[in-house]
């Protein structure tokens, strides 16, 4: 399944794709005469386990066979280019954001290959869904950067797990893109001792987590429709030209990435954990490219969608 979150006038709801369509499945199920309760939204959804789930699916298959003139007359179903998605995970405890993943990446940063996982932790108000507009800071909005990623979100609490087990965790795999301010990478490479180092680290991070730097979507597909995640195409376009382009062979694995961070961690449902970017950043170009207000970014990937957004000035 396809599962998707969209704002209307009551907020955010949860829904899952038919066709090129949304069916929401609080509607969807009043209509169809379901009696159980739907979740309120996805974070919930997975949270339950696999009996929503189970009923989702039942409600998708039930509203296939249903009159969709009546499904799109009542509101439970919406033509999903017409419809504002939300961040398909809008509310997760955690977003996870690994870095130096890719070895072509490592290369163009002057980066060498880590030994063990790189992470960092951004802000669920950096958050934006697809559609949205990404919106440069003002005083810092000359050197934006896009970093197009394939994402997973938790299923089920996870802790201390094995690399073995790590993959039953994950509910499935969406996309995002980690919006970077560069304004604040040259000074790592020039600082002196350990300490300088760290703290410009530290405001490069920040420089990840302005509003709207985290756009996530368009979907989560779920795990049982991705048969290796490992080797999925990700493009990233800038107007329209390639700009990143390769299979999501990682330096660290999915079940490393889990196995590593929940040593530590006690991940949730919803939980948002992305996977690196590959190389083609514009910080690793020469000349440097970066983005600027009326460009458009997508990130695809294949089998899960295209994630789009506009760049705007604030």
């Amino acid at each position: 399944m396809k599962l998707v979150t969209y704002t209307a006038d009551t907020g955010h709801r949860p829904g899952v794709l038919m066709g090129a369509d949304i069916l929401d499945l609080d509607r969807g199920a009043a209509i169809l005469g379901v009696d159980q309760p739907m979740p309120t939204s996805l974070r919930n959804l997975l949270a339950g386990g696999q009996p929503p789930m189970d009923a989702v699916s039942r409600l998708l298959d039930d509203a296939y066979n249903a009159d969709a003139a009546q499904l799109r007359a009542e509101g439970a179903l919406l033509e999903m280019a017409s419809t504002t998605l939300a961040p398909v995970i809008p509310d997760p405890g955690y977003i996870l954001s690994v870095g130096m993943n890719y070895r072509a990446h490592l290369e163009e940063m002057n980066t060498p290959i880590p030994e063990k996982p790189a992470a960092f932790v951004k802000s669920p108000a950096s958050l934006a869904g697809s559609g949205q507009p990404v919106l440069l800071p003002p005083g810092h909005d000359q050197m934006v950067d896009f970093e197009g990623e394939l994402t997973f979100v938790m299923g089920r609490e996870c802790h201390a797990v094995s690399e073995e087990d790590a993959l039953n965790y994950v509910a499935g795999y969406t996309i995002a893109n980690d919006v970077s301010a560069r304004d604040w990478v040259a000074p790592i490479f020039s600082a002196e001792g350990n300490m300088a180092a760290i703290h410009a680290w530290e405001t490069n991070v920040l420089g990840k987590n302005f509003p709207t730097f985290t756009p996530l979507g368009p979907v989560l597909v779920t795990r049982d429709e991705v048969q290796d995640p490992h080797q999925l195409h990700l493009s990233t376009t800038l107007n329209g030209e390639v700009v990143q382009d390769t299979l999501t062979e990682l330096v660290f694995s999915i079940p490393r990435l889990i196995a590593h961070y929940s040593q530590w961690l006690r991940f949730s449902p919803g939980d948002v954990v992305t996977t690196g970017s590959p190389s083609g950043v514009g910080y690793g170009r020469d000349p440097k490219l970066f983005m600027k207000a009326g460009d458009v970014v997508e990130v695809s990937v294949g089998g899960i969608g295209t994630l789009s957004n506009p760049i705007q000035a604030q």
